[in-house]
């Protein structure tokens, strides 16, 4: 039966009015507002691209945190999808305990920020944190390191708070594995294929698009994390650890400067598009798997 367009554009109406109110219209705002000089009680000036010629030729802090978002963007994309992607072929295996270590794994994905956060906090805590009294005890001497805010260990401490956490990786990447038909593996030991060469001749291009999913999960959640960073060290030491979300709040809520914020935000919104674009081009994410 034919539907009626008029009928269709009634169904539709709803939707597109949640979405222009929800996402399009804060996105025009975003985009227009980020070409003018908007501070809190001051004048709603337009300066054209004075905000980004000085974000990308005057403002140190906004080079470092692009710098930061950048290096977790790539160390999530390769080390952590790394991660995630061996486990889930361990736990392809089916070994005994296999659905218990998932669940195990799968633990701080469900544990919100905030509590990660603090636990992090008491782990590395210089006095009586688990690191430093491991350390201690191995040693014989009292250790007490400021991790998260000590400028040769702040990065990477803070970098561990999510680098091995690969609960969703793993879950998506053993789905992918568990959906490839068995008859292809059985298919490839007939013809005396070791396990190896069916990890990487089969297994692995056989979930090539599934990788590319995860890679941009875990690249897109780098371009946004915020929580961690903001209750473990607020960016500090100086701007060790300040990426751009962090920044985009400071310079909002604390300069009250919401143009040259929502000029971040414009930054934020084409590093996410290029980089969902580069993966999808480098997973080839439109071909079929088989």
């Amino acid at each position: 039966m034919k539907v009626k367009k008029w009928k269709l554009a009634i169904f539709l109406l709803p939707c597109l009015l949640l979405f222009a109110l929800i996402y399009l219209i804060p996105l025009v705002m975003v985009f227009g507002s980020s070409f003018f000089n908007w501070k809190a009680g001051g004048v709603f000036e337009f300066v054209g691209l004075d905000n980004y010629i000085n974000a990308f030729l005057h403002d140190a802090r906004m080079l470092t945190a692009i710098r930061n978002t950048g290096i977790w963007v790539l160390l999530q994309s390769v080390v952590h999808v790394g991660i995630g992607t061996v486990i889930a072929f361990m736990l392809a295996k089916k070994c005994r305990g296999w659905k218990a270590l998932r669940t195990i794994y799968m633990i701080p994905n469900v544990i919100s920020a905030a509590a990660l956060g603090v636990i992090f906090i008491n782990v590395f805590n210089p006095k009586y944190g688990l690191i430093n009294s491991l350390i201690s005890q191995i040693t014989g001497t009292t250790f007490q390191k400021n991790w998260f805010f000590e400028q040769n260990s702040a990065f990477i401490t803070v970098t561990w708070s999510w680098l091995l956490y690969t609960g969703m990786i793993i879950i998506v990447v053993l789905a992918g594995l568990l959906a490839i038909p068995e008859d292809v593996i059985e298919a490839a030991r007939i013809d005396g294929a070791t396990e190896m060469q069916i990890n990487f001749r089969i297994r692995l291009p056989l979930i090539r698009t599934v990788l590319g999913t995860s890679v941009i999960l875990a690249a897109t959640s780098m371009l946004r994390e915020f929580e961690l960073i903001y209750l473990t060290t607020n960016g500090g030491p100086g701007d060790m650890t300040l990426n751009l979300p962090l920044y985009l709040y400071k310079t909002s809520m604390t300069d009250n400067n919401y143009g040259y914020a929502n000029m971040m935000g414009v930054v934020l919104i084409v590093a996410g598009i290029v980089t969902v674009y580069a993966i999808n081009k480098i997973f080839r994410m439109n071909e079929a798997d088989y």
